[in-house]
């Protein structure tokens, strides 16, 4: 079934749960792992997802097609993961500090961690980006996103995107370098 045809049977009678199942299992991976990459943490990221599914149930009815489904749903997901991170670091750091090293530890410190030496490093700079280039980068070169989608999930300019990405790539490769200078 196309997106259309699942918000659709949402709004029959008697369909909405089934609907709403087909949502899940449709894009429950691509959020889990959009999540993930924001937060590291699979515990964290599993809690986030299933406050992303109710926020997804209480607003579908609403849902008007004025975004792609998928981009609606990213933002909901990319805005409760800053929102938790945003208070996971009042919490631990108060008002002042920085969340990196917290996430630094999170990813040396997960079992679910899987990558190679070079994918911690990846990740290790990415965690040096700020939340914004972060955010852009992760949904460019691990979801594949376009830049339209993006702009339209963190309600951006393309131009704006496209020089942040560039920027996060400059500043990545700086970072590899000086970890390893054979890069």
């Amino acid at each position: 079934m196309e997106d259309k045809e699942i918000i659709e049977l949402f709004h029959l009678k008697g369909e909405k749960e089934k609907a709403f199942r087909l949502l899940v299992n449709r894009y429950k991976e691509r959020l889990y792992w959009h999540i993930r990459k924001i937060v590291l943490n699979h515990e964290d990221t599993d809690d986030i997802l299933q406050n992303v599914f109710v926020k997804i149930w209480q607003g579908l009815s609403e849902f008007r097609y004025e975004a792609k489904l998928f981009t609606w749903m990213y933002r909901i997901a990319t805005n409760e993961a800053i929102n938790f991170l945003n208070e996971k670091k009042r919490k631990v750091f108060g008002n002042s500090g920085e969340i990196t090293t917290l996430l630094e530890n999170t990813l040396e410190s997960d079992v679910y961690f899987n990558g190679d030496s070079i994918q911690q490093e990846l990740q290790r700079a990415i965690l040096h980006l700020s939340e914004r280039q972060r955010l852009i980068f992760n949904m460019k070169y691990f979801d594949d996103m376009s830049y339209e989608d993006i702009a339209e999930v963190l309600e951006v300019a393309i131009g704006t995107l496209k020089a942040t990405y560039h920027n996060a790539v400059k500043k990545i490769e700086e970072y590899l370098k000086i970890a390893d200078p054979s890069f």
